[in-house]
C-alpha cells in the first residue's frame, strides 16, 4: 500500500503516519507542513522517518520538519527525542556529519543607503578575510594540542584570546561551550582534518550575507526591537557555517564502532546502517556524546573567529569602532545536535536526549537556557533561505512543547546538486543576482549553481507551515544584498 494512504491528517500542518505502517515502529511518525509541502515531500522522507521511529527509547514521536528532504539516516528537519532512563540510543545519522553546523546574526547600525555604495567592497573584503571553499584554512594558526584546547572550550577560548566580546557568549546556545567535551575521545585524524579551520566558512550550503530589514518585512516591530531591529531598512549579517571536516571525521568515526558493537554487543537491529547507534548510556555511546560536544564547540569557536572578521571588515570601511556601528549579536543557534534535556511527557517530566538533524531548537518564553533579554519572549530562531530569496529571524513560542521545543533550520532542498548543476549554469546566475541587486562571491560556479534558489523550497512557504503549526513565529524577514558563498 502506499505511504500516502497511511498518512492521518491530524490538522492543517500535522500529518501522521501510524505505527501499523511498519513492523517495529515504536511511536507515530509525525510531518509538519501544509498541503503543499506534503504533495511535494520527497517519498524517501516517509521511509526515513519510519524508520526512526524504530529506533530504542524514542519518545512520543519521531518528526520531520516542513523544511524535510532526504538525508543520511534521518531525513535533514528530522527531530527524534530519546528517554535515556529507558534504554534510549545516541545516533550519529541523527545529528549529521557536520556537527553544530548554524546560524549566527549580528545586527549593525547601518542603513541600506549607507552600505549601499560599499556593498562591493565589504563582500570582497570579507571574501579575502573568511576562507570559503573546499579544503580552506583559517588565519587562526593553532597547533594540534591548542586545538584540543578549543574544541573544549569552544568560543570561550576565542574570547579569552581576544576573538570577540564577552557579550557574545551570552548570545550562544550554551554560552559558547557545551561542557563535557572530552578531545580524548577524538582521533588523531580529526584533529588533523580540523586544527587548521577556525575561521573558515566551507563549502556547499553555507554563506555569509549582507541583508537588509525592511520596513514592510518586520512583521512584529516591538519583537524585533527587542532582538536588536529598530529600523526600517537595517543592515544585518547572517552566517551559516558548522564544524568542518573535524565534526565529518567525528561522526564517521563513531559510525564505524557502533556499527560494530550495536548488534553483537548490545542486540540492537536497526533497519538502515545509517542509523547506526549505542545506549546512550553505553561506554561506546558516552564516548560519543562527549566526542560529538568537541564538534558543537569546535563550532561555535568557528564562527565566533569569523565575526571577529567581519567586525574587522566593517570597522576598516566605515572607519568606526564595531561598538559604534552597533555589531551587536542577536543570537546564535545550532541546527545539528544532541543535548540531554528534560521535557514534561504525558505529565512527568523526563531526561531526553533530543536529536535535532537540520532542525533548530525553539524554546518559548520562560522556557530552557535562553539569555536572560529574552527570557520574556521566548528564544530567537534563526533560519536562513537560499541567496536568492531571504531569511527569517523569528521566536520560540509555547505550543513548540509538540515537537519538544524543535522547528525548521532552512528552506530544504527539493532538487540535487547533480540536477542543480545540469539546471543553471553559475555564471550566469551570478550575473542575474547582480542585476537584482545581490553581490556575490563564490569559489565555484558549479557549487554556485547548485545553490541556485530554484533547487529550494519557497522559504516563505517553510515559514508559513512553521507558523501555522505553533511551533515558531516570525518577526522579521531578511533580504539579501551580498553574499559569501563557498
Amino acid at each position: 500500500m502506499a505511504i500516502k494512504e497511511f498518512l492521518e491528517r491530524i490538522s492543517d500542518t500535522v500529518w501522521e503516519i501510524p505505527i501499523s505502517y511498519k513492523e517495529g515502529m515504536r511511536v507515530p511518525a509525525r510531518i509538519y507542513g501544509t498541503e503543499k509541502i506534503i504533495a511535494e515531500l520527497d517519498e524517501a522522507v516517509y521511509d526515513q522517518v519510519t524508520n526512526v521511529a524504530t529506533l530504542p527509547g524514542i519518545t512520543k514521536y519521531a518528526l520531520c520538519m516542513p523544511d524535510g528532504h532526504f538525508g543520511y539516516g534521518f531525513p535533514i528537519g528530522g527531530v527524534a527525542a530519546m528517554d535515556v532512563e529507558q534504554g534510549g540510543v545516541i545516533s550519529p545519522g541523527g545529528i549529521g556529519f557536520d556537527i553544530n553546523c548554524g546560524m549566527r546574526l549580528v545586527v549593525t547600525n547601518l542603513t541600506y543607503d549607507e552600505v549601499k555604495p560599499h556593498i562591493k567592497n565589504i563582500v570582497d573584503r570579507l571574501y579575502e578575510r573568511v576562507p570559503a571553499g573546499v579544503g580552506s584554512r583559517g588565519f587562526v594558526k593553532l597547533s594540534r594540542n591548542d586545538f584540543r584546547e578549543v574544541v573544549e572550550e569552544g568560543a570561550q577560548w576565542c574570547v579569552r584570546n581576544g576573538y570577540g566580546w564577552e557579550e557574545d557568549l551570552e548570545l550562544m546556545e550554551e554560552n559558547g561551550c557545551l561542557q563535557g567535551a572530552d578531545s580524548g575521545k577524538i582521533s588523531d585524524k580529526a584533529i588533523d582534518r580540523g586544527f587548521n579551520q577556525i575561521g573558515t566558512l566551507g563549502s556547499g550550503n553555507h554563506y555569509l550575507e549582507i541583508q537588509v530589514a525592511k520596513e514592510s518585512n518586520i512583521f512584529d516591530p516591538e519583537l524585533a526591537a527587542r532582538l536588536g531591529i529598530f529600523m526600517p531598512n537595517q543592515v544585518v549579517v547572517m552566517f551559516h557555517c558548522g564544524s568542518r571536516g573535524f565534526g565529518h571525521q567525528v561522526a564517521t568515526d563513531y559510525l564505524q564502532i557502533f556499527l560494530k558493537v550495536m548488534e553483537s554487543k548490545y542486540g540492537i537491529k536497526i533497519l538502515d546502517r545509517e542509523l547506526a547507534c549505542a545506549p546512550f548510556n553505553s561506554p561506546e555511546g558516552q564516548a560519543y556524546f562527549a566526542a560529538m560536544k568537541c564538534g558543537i564547540n569546535m563550532s561555535f569557536a568557528n564562527r565566533q573567529v569569523i565575526l571577529h572578521r567581519i567586525r574587522e571588515v566593517f570597522s576598516d570601511i566605515f572607519k568606526k569602532s564595531p561598538e559604534k556601528l552597533g555589531m551587536h549579536m542577536v543570537y546564535d543557534v545550532a541546527h545539528n545536535t544532541a543535548k540531554l534535556e528534560r521535557h514534561i511527557i504525558d505529565g512527568k517530566e523526563r531526561s531526553l536526549l533530543v536529536h535535532r538533524k537540520g532542525a533548530t531548537r525553539a524554546f518559548g518564553p520562560g522556557m530552557g537556557d535562553v539569555p536572560e533579554r529574552y527570557k520574556d519572549i521566548g528564544q530567537p530562531i534563526i533560519i536562513g533561505g537560499s541567496m536568492e530569496t531571504g531569511s527569517y529571524l523569528l521566536v520560540g513560542v509555547p505550543s513548540g512543547d509538540q515537537t519538544f521545543f524543535s522547528t525548521a533550520h532552512g528552506s530544504g532542498r527539493t532538487m540535487s546538486r547533480t540536477k542543480a548543476r545540469k539546471t543553471w549554469r553559475g555564471d550566469k546566475l551570478l550575473k542575474n543576482m547582480e542585476s537584482r541587486g545581490i553581490y556575490v562571491r563564490s569559489t565555484s560556479m558549479p557549487g554556485l549553481a547548485e545553490e541556485a534558489g530554484g533547487a529550494y523550497k519557497d522559504i516563505d512557504d517553510v515559514i508559513e507551515a512553521a507558523e501555522l503549526a505553533g511551533i515558531s513565529k516570525r518577526v522579521v524577514r531578511l533580504t539579501p544584498i551580498g553574499n559569501i558563498k563557498g
